[in-house]
């Protein structure tokens, strides 16, 4: 049926009496290259995943919103995820010229309350959500990402103290003994989520998703019986613990608002379960997301957030981490001495690990040695981008790729982290101008993509052979790659 049915006219649009072109929307819809009637299938298909079957619309619709037709709900959310996904960076509602629509702040913000009983209610709330709909973008007429003081403000709070809990909120010794966990009980909930971080790492965040999700809403249930207080603090640190790899997973197959909220309210499980290491391990993923967005002044506070408040209690592979993190915040804002620094402050810091006496938990050990030379030479292939594709920065980063390349190939168990070092290396040889190595690696990296459900790694295949395409599309190699990327990865992968 097409948008112009009463059907489609119903529900997708609202005639303002003052119409003005839409120049903002306009904007964004020259650059992106698409047709009318490519936005319109996408939207449509988008639609259809949000199981908003009643959105229907066509190339006239398009037409109509960029003369300044004010579509309804849930199509503004729809075309800012697809026009984000497009740029790579946040493009918000208002961004495109289009009325916010109404959000209840409980429901779609990050400031929340910094309280133990409403984290657990808004936990359990969020992933009752995920798993009755179950779908790409699942609360897309709901959700929007944050960006800026928006999201900063609230996320400084972490570190505020919480108030004492009233002495008429704690269990009766006696009450309710059944929700009481055993230690066995308790020890079985974490190494379960060690063995869905094994999953991810190996199968990508496509596979297990709903599982991680499920299991957190069990553990929120369990946080709503009465326990002993040592025993909550364990509950909620494997509620942060599942709650940052759900958000993790999101993000990998592209759900980006959704993994935004899942590391907000991590970081809220976190401060519940007075875990700071692990509250500075969840800011890291939420920099590392806002990277990703084009967000890199963003990252860079959330990593500052993250140093300040595990300084004292995080161990030296955690630190190292964050310090890598810090490197490539950087490097995006385009800041070489500072980038610089914080690399070598990076891999001294990781040398001291080696010293370290006391046991480091489970989420940071996937930040090995090749971890570490994976993200050194990011920030200094993103250099090399931002300094107007610079040989020099492109030189420094090749040794380090290799070496991560190289480690990650004998590491089954990081079969994603394998495939998108193969994609770093790959776009450091375009940036040496060495279209037949850089084609080699892609291709071989789109034969290990088939291993792992990560529409990251999918995207960043397909960035790469556009940027190929781009400088060397008469090149014999580039074609057959572009031949082989149609074969391959001819569409993105669905998120479960």
């Amino acid at each position: 049926m097409s948008g112009n049915s009463g059907r489609g006219t119903s529900a997708g649009s609202a005639a303002p009496a003052d119409k003005r072109p839409n120049e903002l929307l306009t904007s964004w819809f020259v650059r992106s290259g698409w047709s009318k009637g490519e936005l319109a299938r996408q939207v449509n298909r988008r639609a259809r995943q949000l199981g908003a079957n009643h959105i229907s619309t066509d190339t006239s619709r398009v037409r109509r919103w960029l003369d300044g037709e004010n579509p309804r709900e849930p199509i503004p959310k729809i075309l800012s995820e697809l026009f984000t996904e497009r740029f790579g960076c946040v493009v918000s509602v208002e961004d495109l010229g289009l009325r916010t629509p109404r959000q209840t702040p409980a429901a779609t913000g990050v400031d929340l309350p910094w309280t133990g009983p409403q984290t657990v209610a808004l936990l359990s709330e969020f992933s009752r959500s995920d798993l009755m709909l179950a779908r790409r973008g699942f609360l897309g007429t709901s959700l929007a990402l944050s960006a800026g003081p928006t999201l900063i403000e609230p996320m400084q709070r972490w570190l505020v103290p919480s108030p004492p809990t009233p002495p008429e909120a704690e269990p009766l010794p006696t009450s309710r003994a059944r929700g009481r966990l055993s230690r066995p009980e308790l020890d079985l909930l974490e190494s379960t989520t060690v063995m869905f971080r094994q999953w991810d790492a190996q199968c990508g965040g496509g596979l297990r998703r709903k599982a991680v999700v499920g299991q957190l809403h069990e553990v929120t249930d369990l946080l709503q019986e009465p326990q002993p207080e040592a025993t909550a603090r364990r509950l909620f640190k494997v509620a942060a613990e599942l709650a940052e790899l759900a958000g993790w997973m999101s993000y990998d197959v592209g759900l980006q608002p959704t993994a935004q909220k899942y590391f907000v309210l991590a970081l809220h499980a976190a401060k519940e379960a007075g875990d700071r290491p692990l509250g500075s391990y969840i800011l890291s993923s939420m920099s590392r997301q806002m990277i990703h967005l084009g967000r890199p002044e963003d990252a860079l506070e959330l990593i500052h957030l993250a140093q300040y408040g595990s300084r004292d209690c995080a161990g030296p592979r955690t630190q190292s981490m964050l310090y890598a993190m810090e490197a490539r915040a950087y490097a995006n804002m385009g800041q070489p001495g500072r980038c610089k620094r914080a690399v070598r402050m990076a891999e001294d810091t990781f040398a001291d690990a080696a010293d370290w006496d006391e046991p480091d938990p489970d989420w940071i050990r996937f930040f090995s040695e090749a971890e570490l030379h994976g993200e050194n030479s990011h920030s200094y292939r993103d250099l090399a981008y931002v300094a107007g594709r610079s040989p020099t920065y492109a030189s420094l980063a090749e040794p380090l790729m290799q070496r991560a390349v190289d480690l990650f190939a004998k590491d089954e168990h990081h079969q994603r982290s394998y495939v998108l070092n193969l994609i770093g290396m790959a776009t450091v040889h375009l940036l040496r101008r060495e279209p037949g190595q850089s084609a080699v690696l892609a291709a071989q990296a789109m034969k290990e993509a088939k291993k792992v459900r990560s529409e990251r790694v999918n995207t960043r295949i397909r960035k790469t052979v556009d940027c190929a395409v781009r400088d060397f599309g008469d090149l014999t190699e580039v074609v057959d790659l572009t031949d082989r990327l149609a074969v391959e990865l001819p569409e993105a992968a669905e998120a479960v």
